[in-house]
């Protein structure tokens, strides 16, 4: 038997009886009232799962009875029956937050579907959705076994994310997990791919657009004269956490494109974000701007010269344009840029670069608060949808709407969670970061990583003549064996860029107009 209580109110509730008795028969519980005044007291003294409200009510108004009713029980579903289809109506009653609207001569079918609807929705597109997850599950595994080229690999990430959000509101557990061990699966697959196909990128015009080629290919095209266009670069921004932030921004701008483009290796930001702006690769940056260029080794900022190298190439490329760049690392620059963004409209181009995490942790990695509220994938993505919807790069965004700027969005790379220990050995000159290492006489576990014995053969600088570079595959992080024990708890279910998996390496550019 159902223990559902439906409370219906309606002046004429008797003419409503065969509706009653349909319901009944479905084994719904039906109390009913003639008068919003009857309904608020009958509610007062009964728990209800949902109201059918009629709106034609001598008395109190349905609307007005609406609005005690929500003022009494915020979250008890109202569907509103009306006999006018009369848009102020529609209007107020959505305004009030109801359930449903339904116009009469309503069937019972209808009343069926609406209480389906809003009681049953999340039970329903539950078994639906897993329905259709198990269906795909067999469909991603045949297609992973089969992918040899990078537009495959960027697509079925792309589907791996699609599903990971559709699972993300049902309450299968077991789910979840089917789809993190494909995750695991498809990572491990594109690690091998990237080893075998990544250093002939180079040599054709093969390869995807990466990060040293984004701005010619992606951003130049979408340049218009009398058409202000603002380049927001968000630091460490995962593909999924631009689907989190995806809605709020469609408040303001249409999506016209999105196209997924590879960050170079390593995915850290010196050398991805530097790519980005010069239009080169670390090596070639190295060579020819040997004041702008910094190596791990080197003490000081590593990506203090980006404007400097988007001059370069800005004056490379012959491209006559008005521009301007600020980089956000806190709260207050974010603030400033947010009072003073109108006196971009006349620049043909204005780019941000807002750096997210640092300004989400402070201290990123080491913030234990970071640690606790970031604790997997999912809670990742909240955080960044809460920060994003109380930022002022929000605020930028809506500003440039305001003004009839063009918005193109994108990362220099993403971040993985790392959960395995790899050990490495390397002398005091090794580069600390945890997902790549660069330096002389390096030991190592070969399975664990992509050694790049001949930097070059990357487009990567040599720090001297025997250095090479090693990127961890999969979800490991590299460690010492001295203090092994401590340094892996302490890393371990943190998020590392630097290295080879999906999530780093496949990012968002996205294009869009103003509403």
């Amino acid at each position: 038997m159902s223990n559902i209580k439906i409370l219906w109110v309606d002046d004429e509730i008797d003419l409503l009886k065969p509706h009653i008795l349909f319901l009944e028969n479905k084994n719904y519980a039906i109390s009913t009232c003639q008068s919003g005044a009857d309904a608020l007291e009958d509610i007062d003294s009964n728990n209800y799962d949902i109201v059918f409200l009629d709106e034609n009510m001598p008395g109190l108004t349905g609307l007005e009875t609406l609005t005690e009713i929500k003022a009494k029980r915020p979250n008890l579903p109202v569907v509103m029956i009306t006999k006018s289809e009369e848009e102020y109506l529609m209007e107020e009653a959505i305004g009030s937050k109801i359930a449903d609207y339904l116009i009469k001569p309503v069937n019972p079918n209808q009343i069926l579907l609406s209480l389906k609807k809003n009681l049953d929705h999340s039970r329903l597109v539950s078994e639906k959705t897993t329905a259709n997850y198990q269906q795909e599950f067999r469909k991603i595994a045949m297609d992973m076994a089969m992918v040899n080229s990078f537009e495959d690999w960027a697509d079925l990430y792309r589907r791996l994310i699609y599903w990971e959000l559709e699972l993300e509101n049902i309450e299968d557990i077991g789910m979840v997990e089917i789809l993190e061990s494909q995750k695991t699966e498809a990572n491990t697959q594109f690690g091998k791919f990237i080893e075998k196909n990544y250093p002939d990128w180079f040599s054709d015009d093969a390869g995807p657009v990466m990060s040293h080629t984004l701005f010619r290919e992606l951003v130049v095209p979408e340049l218009q004269k009398d058409i202000p266009t603002l380049l927001v670069v968000i630091d460490n921004l995962r593909y999924d956490q631009w689907k989190a932030i995806e809605d709020a921004t469609n408040v303001h701008y249409k999506t016209k494109s999105e196209t997924p483009y590879f960050s170079i290796l390593p995915t850290a930001t010196q050398y991805a974000r530097n790519a980005i702006f010069s239009g080169l690769m670390p090596a070639e940056m190295e060579k020819l701007y040997p004041k702008l260029w910094k190596n791990d080794t080197d003490e000081g900022g590593k990506n203090l010269h980006e404007a400097d190298f988007l001059n370069e190439q800005i004056r490379r490329l012959g491209l006559n344009i008005k521009w301007e760049y600020h980089k956000i690392s806190s709260l207050k620059a974010g603030r400033q840029l947010v009072q003073n963004f109108k006196s971009q409209k006349d620049n043909d181009l204005t780019v941000v670069v807002y750096n997210f995490v640092d300004i989400l942790s402070h201290s990123k990695t080491e913030m234990e608060v970071i640690k606790e509220l970031a604790s997997n994938d999912k809670a990742y993505r909240s955080l960044t949808q809460s920060w994003f919807k109380n930022s002022p790069l929000l605020e930028i965004i809506q500003q440039s709407q305001r003004l009839g700027f063009k918005l193109l969005l994108t990362t220099d790379h993403g971040t993985i969670n790392v959960k395995n220990p790899s050990k490495v050995i390397g002398d005091k000159e090794t580069s600390l970061n945890l997902r790549y290492k660069t330096g002389r006489s390096l030991s190592y576990n070969n399975k664990d990583v992509f050694a790049v014995k001949k930097p070059k053969d990357a487009h990567l600088p040599s720090i001297n003549m025997s250095s090479s570079f090693i990127f961890a595959k999969e979800d490991l992080f590299f460690a010492y064996p001295n203090n092994y024990n401590h340094y892996v708890s302490y890393y371990r279910n943190t998020y590392q860029h630097g290295g080879i998996s999906l999530e780093e390496m496949v990012i968002p550019f996205v294009v869009m107009e103003p509403k």
